[in-house]
């Protein structure tokens, strides 16, 4: 017989954490159906709480590693599997997600802490060696926003790079009253599949070129790259690169992924723009040339929001060829 996969408990969460737990036993049951969880998979689960999940994933997975930052937490999973009959079977890590050492596994299946969600995709996209796929549970305005393609309102520079190195699909929506406590927004769940191999880009040079597009993802490109503080910062890359290119070749080779979830300023644009209306200016130099590139491949009037990943590694290609280089 079946033990009850949701525990009981009275315990009172922690907001600072995240905590909100999922307590709807087929809410609970579809995420690790979809999971599709093998008797050979080792299973990573950030955040599990109370061990409601862990339970269900404990029935099927060969490992199931468990990361708990929450000393509270630790105590009641320890309590709840340790002298189980899945005791062999559970693996504890305490600690924080974000700076701890993971072990190897297949799958991740999490209702993540909603505060680290982008640092937590990325770092999850960095992980060694590749794992086969993740189920996670996000705020829904952040499931969206991964799964958004050009066009849409919630098309974002995290969109683009999430979609560069995974592919990523909305599962379900879970609504706020099947966690305990219930939170103020809705919720999502998404799966997220590695792309193997990965794409061989410089993630430096790429994140930077959708850091400028998306500073505003409406203006046409050519707008977007006469704000001064950007022409400012590539002219400086142009010449620094330039010369290190001298000495060494390899100065471009590939660089550690590392990317949050920020937007740049917006108001270095309109404060140009502004500026631009007020007075005539002399065509930067600099600023021709980038609109040659432009018009060169037909993007002089595009626009990022419009945009997929493979106008963008066009874009990042011919600025490369030019000594254009995003560092």
């Amino acid at each position: 017989m079946k033990s009850n996969t949701v525990a009981k408990t009275n315990m009172v969460f922690n907001k600072s954490f995240g905590q909100h737990i999922l307590v709807n036993p087929q809410v609970l049951q579809s995420i690790v159906d979809k999971a599709a969880v093998r008797p050979t998979d080792i299973v990573l689960e950030i955040g599990p709480g109370t061990g409601n999940l862990t339970e269900l994933l404990l029935q099927r997975a060969k490992q199931v590693i468990c990361v708990e930052i929450d000393p509270r937490m630790v105590i009641e999973l320890t309590k709840r599997f340790k002298n189980s009959q899945y005791a062999n079977k559970f693996k504890l890590i305490q600690g924080d997600f974000l700076t701890a050492q993971l072990p190897f596994f297949d799958l991740c299946v999490a209702n993540v802490p909603y505060q680290i969600s982008s640092p937590l995709v990325f770092k999850l996209l960095g992980q060694r060696p590749l794992w086969r796929c993740a189920i996670l549970m996000f705020q829904k305005e952040f499931a969206l926003r991964l799964v958004a393609k050009p066009g849409n309102d919630l098309y974002c520079r995290l969109s683009a790079n999430v979609q560069m190195l995974a592919r990523v699909d909305h599962l379900l929506k879970v609504g706020r009253n099947n966690f305990k406590p219930p939170p103020k927004v809705e919720s999502s769940v998404v799966r997220i599949e590695p792309k193997n191999p990965i794409p061989d880009i410089n993630y430096i040079e790429w994140d930077g070129l959708l850091r400028m597009c998306f500073n505003r993802k409406n203006k046409q490109l050519s707008a977007i790259f006469k704000n001064k503080a950007f022409l400012k910062t590539l002219e400086h890359n142009f010449q620094q690169i330039g010369m290190q290119q001298e000495n060494n070749p390899q100065i471009l080779a590939q660089a550690d992924f590392q990317i949050e979830d920020k937007m740049v300023e917006e108001k270095d644009i309109e404060s140009d723009e502004e500026q631009d209306q007020q007075k005539p200016t002399t065509q930067n130099p600099f600023r021709i040339k980038i609109n040659e590139v432009l018009k060169s491949i037909d993007m002089f009037e595009m626009r990022p929001v419009k945009m997929d990943n493979d106008n963008f590694l066009n874009l990042l290609l011919h600025f490369n060829q030019a000594g254009i280089h995003f560092k």
